[in-house]
């Protein structure tokens, strides 16, 4: 099916595959491959407006885009938490002056942002945060920490969730506040050296760090709305890219189980065409929902579909391989970062999926409340 884009499939593949190669190293130039994006039009598709260095494409375009980024084995993105969650949010309540000095560098692809939400004693019970931001004159100086906060050490700019209004309680009185990073003595970046040796996630610590006032969004006071809003655009054709991934994976565990003898086992062989018939399915309903006959709950659905299947892959990815699935692909030494092969990276990572994004306790309440209508889990007074 042609969509028109240019340059072709293959071709892009190819590039993409050739930068990788040449760039191998963990976050080694993904800088670079953001403005390689940026500079040929491939940030900001499903941007609902235009005019900011970037081009807009119909869903159907967007799908095969994402399909197609996944399928090619391009390198991971460095800008998708400024492309596909803080570009929608300033576009919906951002105003002129937030939106041109904003959205233009994020679809050239040359800056980077990161999201200070969650804190240590506020993580699903975000409206619990006390990162506090004061107003002096025309700025905002903020004290508190953020916690598991993606790719801090890359961004240059950070939207921070902060109590403005001392004397409020739970979701009143925050403001949704756009903090540059690059403050030496006012923000500390903190690496969070996660179960695969890898630190993608971070501490943040502000003490003092300014934000203009201008770059307020939505107003000072309406931070959960704006907030709440952004979380809405968590979803959309990144499920389907994401699926293109975990089909690639499941070929991996099969591949491997077929190699090992592990297929000749009935139960294993269950448990595999189980993860396949469950992927199809995710991807099915993953097109309803696309198609606009989603519910409220639908986002906390498939985020516990998709969790437990993927951490349900990650098991079976070394159970297949026996006893030699705890052999690393390197020799280990303590002077070095110990190595994974990618089936043992995708066991311990997964682990985490049932936390990370909303846990799955969270997603049951949410489809409890909003959808099922059972009574409120009893909260503090607001």
């Amino acid at each position: 099916m042609d969509f028109g884009f240019t340059p072709e499939d293959e071709a892009f593949r190819t590039e993409a595959r050739a930068w990788l190669a040449a760039h191998a190293a963990p976050g080694a130039e993904r800088r670079g491959w953001e403005r390689t994006l940026g500079g040929a039009g491939w940030i900001g598709l499903g941007w609902p407006e235009d005019g900011y260095g970037n081009r807009t494409a119909p869903l159907t375009q967007q799908v095969a885009w994402a399909e197609e980024y996944a399928r090619s084995a391009a390198p991971p993105r460095s800008g998708h938490i400024g492309e596909n969650l803080l570009a929608p949010t300033l576009i919906a309540h951002g105003t002129a002056e937030q939106k041109n000095r904003f959205l233009p560098p994020v679809a050239a692809g040359e800056e980077l942002w990161c999201q200070g939400y969650s804190e240590p004693g506020a993580g699903s019970d975000l409206a619990a945060l006390r990162t506090a931001a004061v107003r002096e004159g025309g700025r905002y100086r903020i004290t508190g920490q953020k916690i598991w906060t993606s790719l801090a050490h890359e961004a240059d700019w950070c939207f921070v969730l902060a109590r403005t209004d001392p004397d409020s309680r739970r979701h009143h009185g925050l403001s949704f506040l756009l903090v540059p990073m690059d403050q030496p003595g006012r923000i500390e970046v903190r690496p969070i050296r996660q179960l695969t040796g890898t630190s993608d996630f971070n501490e943040v610590f502000f003490d003092g760090a300014h934000a203009a006032a201008e770059h307020v969004v939505g107003g000072e006071g309406q931070g959960w709305r704006v907030a709440m809003s952004l979380l809405g655009f968590e979803r959309g054709v990144s499920t389907l890219a994401q699926q293109i991934g975990f089909a690639e994976e499941l070929a991996r565990v099969v591949e491997a189980a077929v190699r090992t003898g592990a297929a000749d086992d009935p139960v294993v062989r269950a448990r595999l065409v189980r993860q396949w018939a469950e992927l199809r399915t995710m991807r099915w309903n993953a097109l309803r929902t696309l198609g606009g006959s989603a519910g409220p709950g639908a986002p906390s659905v498939a985020k516990l579909l998709w969790a437990d299947w993927h951490q349900r892959l990650g098991e079976l990815a070394v159970g297949v391989r026996g006893a030699a699935a705890t052999a690393g692909p390197a020799d280990w030494s303590p002077a070095a970062p110990y190595e994974l092969d990618a089936g043992q990276h995708l066991f311990l990572f997964s682990r985490a999926d049932t936390i990370y994004g909303g846990s799955d306790q969270v997603q049951r309440t949410i489809i409890a409340e909003r959808v099922l209508g059972l009574p409120r889990e009893p909260k503090g007074a607001v």
